[in-house]
């Protein structure tokens, strides 16, 4: 039996990091992983769609050529078949990267599924490699970072062809003429966008009050209605009851209202959320501790169970894959017995959906704030206002900062339009270094830039706004 230092469950963005990191540290590091590399987010998640909507990016872009000066001729169409192979590409791509970077840093990798069979002075598992091939494995240590599957709703079939996850919507044959999705978070949100710019009749069933219900509510409501406009219809306060898949249409039956209503698509999208892939891997032999379908850990990615941790969305929300990997170091530095390694900080962590418009979000939103007891300064900036945003032509939206009243301390930002998940990342280095209000206001932003919206929506929560 081989005998490792650690042993890493899965290589996604959490467990190749998590392996790399560690092996930078010294530790004698073994990933398994059962499919291909890069896990859902470099496959079939994040990096795929991003992939899908910079096509209905382009293509609201084409529709404000005109108002440039410039002019098209002819109906815009989608060759779908090449505007997923480039998807698939992109995929390749990067999965044949971080196969490179594991190479590179001499990380051995071997293809199979790993379950624990015992758990004494070292971890032992049983790895499957595919037709009764298996072989044993021991380790010191053991990251979990198994990932996470679409959550499913008992009695809906996603056998049936014409009802989807999302996987299923990133590959398909066709554009439907109408598509149901139920779901308004990013995963939602983000199909809801794709498929209406690429001509479906999509609308979108939600069970609670707002769209996007993490969010901020201003941001919420301006989503809402800018995605209306576009053609995109939302029921809130609304759930999916039954499916009925008999007709060569799906005909879902949906409560809202306090009434049934038939909905009629040609596809069904589930986009409720994610469950942990903790099936098969031999946690009972071991009583970690699970709750919802995730793993509990603490803030140093620890299990119950001495010698284990776990990462990624096979843990607690949020569920992202820049969580992920920022776990990945955080556990691989534990266990190589650095000191002083620090916490995971969640109010730190950005938020981001790849809508048109996108929206990005961090810390605390305005209702959270007030619960929480916090004194409150709050500023918000339209893009309106900017002067590089109107030369874009992409001026909908806003940026929304909420500072505490007291110290001065950010608490949050959210914003909604033109690159904000690009914009948002200054406030995630504004909140590691404990940025106050003072240093925001006296720091000078580059003009023209969008950026600028930034520093005016602090202005703003201090009633110091120049542009608006």
């Amino acid at each position: 039996m081989r005998k490792f230092d650690l042993v890493v469950l899965g290589g996604g963005p959490g467990g190749y990091v998590a392996a790399i990191r560690a092996k930078q540290l010294g530790l004698n590091v073994l990933l398994l992983e059962s499919n291909e590399l890069g896990g859902v987010c470099l496959n079939w998640g994040c990096i795929p769609t991003k992939a899908l909507l910079k096509v209905s990016e382009f293509k609201n872009n084409i529709n404000k050529f005109k108002d440039f000066g410039i002019e098209v001729s002819g109906e815009i169409s989608f060759n779908i078949k090449k505007v997923i192979q480039r998807s698939r590409n992109v995929s390749k791509q990067l999965s044949n990267g971080v196969k490179h970077l594991l190479k590179k840093n001499n990380v051995e990798v071997i293809k199979g599924f790993g379950s624990i069979q015992d758990i004494k002075e070292e971890v032992i598992l049983n790895v499957s490699q595919g037709e009764g091939s298996n072989i044993k494995i021991g380790s010191k240590h053991l990251i979990i970072a198994t990932g996470a599957k679409p959550r499913l709703i008992p009695g809906v079939d996603t056998k049936n062809d014409n009802i989807w996850t999302a996987k299923d919507a990133m590959v398909p044959k066709s554009i439907p003429k109408s598509i149901t999705i139920i779901g308004s978070g990013a995963i939602g949100i983000e199909f809801a966008s794709f498929y209406n710019d690429m001509g479906s009749k999509v609308t979108v069933v939600e069970m609670e009050n707002s769209i996007l219900p993490n969010e901020d509510q201003e941001v919420s409501e301006t989503a809402k209605n800018i995605f209306s406009k576009r053609g995109i219809n939302f029921l809130n306060n609304s759930s999916l009851v039954s499916v009925d898949t008999s007709k060569n249409n799906i005909i879902s039956k949906i409560e809202t209202n306090n009434k049934i209503i038939d909905l009629v698509s040609e596809k069904l999208l589930l986009a409720i959320g994610i469950t942990g892939n903790i099936e098969n891997l031999g946690l009972e032999k071991s009583n970690i501790e699970i709750k919802n379908g995730h793993i509990i850990t603490d803030d140093k990615m620890r299990t119950n169970v001495k010698n284990i941790y776990a990462i990624g969305d096979v843990t607690q929300p949020p569920w992202l894959a820049h969580k992920a990997s920022h776990e990945a170091m955080i556990a691989s530095e534990v266990i190589a017995g650095l000191n002083n390694v620090h916490s995971l900080d969640k109010s730190a962590i950005p938020s981001c959906t790849y809508s048109y418009p996108q929206i990005a979000s961090i810390g605390l939103n305005e209702q959270q704030a007030k619960d929480n007891g916090f004194k409150i300064k709050v500023g918000t900036f339209p893009f309106l206002g900017n002067g590089k945003s109107i030369t874009m032509g992409v001026s909908d939206g806003f940026i929304k900062t909420i500072f505490n009243h007291e110290t001065g301390e950010l608490i949050g930002a959210h914003m909604i339009g033109s690159e904000v998940t690009e914009l948002i990342n200054s406030f995630s280095i504004a909140k590691q270094l404990e940025t106050t209000e003072k240093d925001i206001i006296n720091t000078v932003f580059a003009h023209p830039t969008l950026s600028e919206a930034l520093h005016e929506s602090v202005l703003a929560a201090y009633n110091r706004a120049i542009h608006f």
